[in-house]
């Protein structure tokens, strides 16, 4: 809650930074603000419960037996797809708290959608909310941002090895 002298009449729920506290402890975001162990063993376990989707799909095509390597690579790739989509989804999350606590000017509904309105952060707020973002989002976002370019560096890898054999 904004402790100030200044009245907000933005509803409870929609200042930056009560959704900022609430994006901080929701499950499958929390981790991400967590040391590097935590959030590295998320990435694995996301990966782990996707590659037990990918590696039937990828027999299917490879038998593991006899293309033990493009059965592999085929699955680690799939895996993938299941850790890409839970990181954009919370790339996502993140780039909008901090564009939120950000922004000069929230925009809230005060009842419903029919009713926006805007609201001006006075200087306090804004510099309370805009030493959030540089404190505690971005490095959130530079973490999500390094784990996405590890993928990336992993896939142009497998790419490589796939156009060897």
């Amino acid at each position: 809650m904004i402790n100030s002298s200044v009245s907000c009449p933005v509803p409870t729920e929609q200042q930056p930074v009560n959704e900022y506290e609430e994006l901080k402890s929701a499950w499958l975001f929390r981790d991400c603000a967590a040391n590097w162990r935590k959030y590295g063993a998320r990435i694995v376990w996301i990966y782990g419960l996707s590659w037990f989707i990918a590696a039937p799909l990828s027999a299917a095509s490879f038998a593991p037996h006899k293309y033990t390597v493009q059965f592999l690579l085929s699955s680690a790739a799939g895996a993938s797809i299941g850790v890409v989509l839970i990181l954009v989804r919370l790339y996502l999350g993140w780039s909008y708290i901090r564009d939120r606590l950000f922004s000069p000017v929230i925009f809230y509904e005060e009842s419903g959608w029919y009713d926006g309105q805007t609201w001006t952060k006075p200087e306090e707020i804004l510099t309370r909310d805009r030493l959030i973002v540089a404190y505690q989002v971005q490095p959130i976002l530079r973490r999500l941002q390094f784990t996405f370019a590890g993928l990336a560096v992993l896939y142009v890898a497998g790419t490589i090895i796939w156009q060897i054999l």
